[in-house]
């Protein structure tokens, strides 16, 4: 159950059969496949040369989520947009750990500016046989308390986006993003997608499922983790954005774990991890 770091990209392997990929830029997970069969979606469009965050696989959404007027930083923060440390191999009980991290040190003198505080980032992704588990930590290395939101961005690969329903969500209030932020509560069983989706569930229950018709389900866990965005951008948005194919959005669905609703607060010298476990069912 190897890993090998070739071209900035980590490759994992398991016993089964089972594989993934990580790239080091953003320490985003590019696949994930079970029994020969992809998982996640990366656009065709996707840009890997480290000018821009990969648009797929589970990109790493810290510390901000979105645009904040008084922080100065990218879009969904430069977890996903920064070049991570690769800090060696964990097996145990037929699993295979990968481990990464990132420190304000690696940043470039505007992002520590954007957001100016003394951290540590280490994600962990471990493959098994049928599962892969993302987990993220992070040390407050300063010695007051700051606030931050995360997230993990997972883009699910969908045969059919007109095929897949997500449950685990009904009775939730949600903030409708298509809707200029529109707070509505989910009246469906099984949430499907045929228009442009933006919502943040909240105080979202730790075990979701995404069903891909009768082809397979996933199941989705989560740890420390408050919040669900659901994510689809539709023929305009698809359209609009030039690392996308305009016809790509009948094959992905996201389903994205986190703590974006509101801020966490993290006291100086305190650690938080919050991470989530994909099972193929």
């Amino acid at each position: 159950m190897p890993a090998e770091e070739k071209d900035k990209v980590i490759y994992v392997s398991h016993s089964s059969g089972a594989s993934a990929e990580i790239a080091l830029y953003g320490a985003t997970v590019t696949s994930w496949k079970v029994a020969g069969v992809e998982r996640l979606f990366v656009s065709e469009q996707a840009i890997r040369d480290g000018s821009k965050a990969i648009r797929g696989g589970i990109p790493l959404v810290f510390p901000i989520f979105g645009t904040k007027e008084n922080i100065q930083l990218p879009q969904h923060g430069f977890a996903r947009n920064t070049y991570w440390e690769y800090v060696g191999l964990i097996t145990d009980n037929d699993e295979t750990s990968v481990r990464f991290t990132l420190k304000d040190t690696q940043l470039d003198s505007k992002l520590r500016n954007g957001w100016p505080h003394s951290f540590r980032l280490t994600y962990t992704v471990t493959l098994g046989e049928k599962s892969i588990s993302t987990v993220l930590g992070l040390k407050n290395e300063d010695e007051d308390t700051f606030e931050f939101n995360t997230l993990l961005h997972t883009y699910f690969y969908a045969p059919n986006i007109a095929d897949v329903t997500v449950n685990g969500l009904k009775s939730l209030h949600f903030i409708d993003k298509v809707a200029n932020g529109a707070k509505e509560s989910e009246s469906r069983d099984q949430v499907t997608v045929a228009s442009e989706v933006d919502r943040i569930y909240c105080d979202v229950p730790d075990h979701l499922q995404v069903n891909f018709g009768k082809e397979y389900s996933i199941s989705v866990e989560k740890t420390g983790l408050k919040d669900t965005v659901v994510w689809n951008p539709w023929t305009d948005k698809a359209k609009a954005m030039g690392d996308f194919g305009d016809e790509e959005y009948h094959n992905m669905i996201c389903v994205e774990v986190g703590s974006v609703a509101d801020w966490v607060k993290l006291g100086g010298g305190k650690s938080w991890s919050g991470g989530q476990t994909l099972r193929v069912l």
